[in-house]
């Protein structure tokens, strides 16, 4: 039975790649073309495989719904949580985990960092669009006309003399995050905050959400918070893995954090 179902499985893939007929399906498995058929059927009675008009095969609608409800199902920052928590532990700053929703970017999680400064930021907060480093992300990951769209309407107050100041200079910005992958805010929205960000994508490639790591100048410099980057960047491929079915694939090794230093009383501090 097991037999069975593994070649039943290994159709799929291969349809996925364009309809075949009968003979090219048994030649891929390896059986006589009785036995392919018979896969073949109780595929299509499932609604898994299509037979077209010309005898081909195809993959069938009720696979593409099944991916969807399975999509819809998934809990991005349930998934993400112990990894955020993981890299909080790793570099002590705080790190947050955003989404967008009806061109709107908020938080929904939050780790806090184990220094005496913190972020004073809350899960469920909007984020300020034209500056943060993750709505950059989750923005940059629209399609070029909506892109645009959203940037003639949107306000871009001068929160510091770095933030960006119109339509132009944030499509610009979107750009160069589109092509490399992740974003900063390097003091963008409060002068002595900074920010490094990273993409949380799904099966289809995707931008999902978006996490980031943010701490006080007064704790580390741009470049110290930068050097944490390549850190960021696995963790966030570690989500990706697990958010879209991957997770058996090995992520790359994590440095290891120091040790953390004595909890003095906590001063908060705004963030975007």
């Amino acid at each position: 039975m097991s037999q069975t179902v593994d070649r039943a499985l290994s159709i799929l893939p291969l349809l996925a790649q364009g309809p075949a007929d009968l003979g090219q399906v048994a030649a891929r498995l390896g059986v006589h073309k009785s036995t392919a058929l018979r896969l073949l059927r109780t595929l299509h009675e499932h609604g898994l495989v299509y037979r077209q008009q010309d005898q081909r095969y195809r993959l069938g609608a009720r696979l593409f719904a099944l991916a969807q409800e399975a999509v819809e199902s998934l809990d991005v920052r349930e998934i993400a949580h112990q990894h955020l928590v993981a890299l909080g532990e790793q570099c002590g700053h705080t790190v947050h985990l955003a989404v967008i929703e009806d061109s709107e970017v908020l938080y929904i999680d939050k780790v806090e960092s184990r220094y005496p400064v913190r972020m004073y930021s809350r899960i469920g907060k909007p984020v300020a669009v034209t500056v943060a480093a993750v709505a950059k992300l989750l923005i940059a990951d629209l399609s070029e006309a909506e892109r645009r769209a959203l940037a003639e309407r949107l306000d871009f107050p001068m929160y510091t003399p770095r933030s960006i100041p119109n339509a132009a200079a944030f499509l610009k910005e979107l750009a160069t995050v589109r092509e490399q992958g992740w974003a900063t805010d390097l003091g963008g929205h409060e002068e002595s905050i900074n920010c490094i960000g990273a993409p949380v994508r799904g099966a289809d490639g995707r931008v999902v959400a978006a996490m980031s790591v943010s701490a006080p100048n007064v704790v580390v410099t741009a470049d110290e918070l930068l050097a944490l980057l390549p850190l960021l960047r696995r963790t966030a491929d570690a989500i990706s893995r697990e958010y879209s079915g991957n997770a058996h694939q090995p992520a790359a090794p994590a440095p290891v954090a120091p040790p953390a230093p004595p909890a003095p009383p906590v001063l908060q501090k705004e963030i975007s």
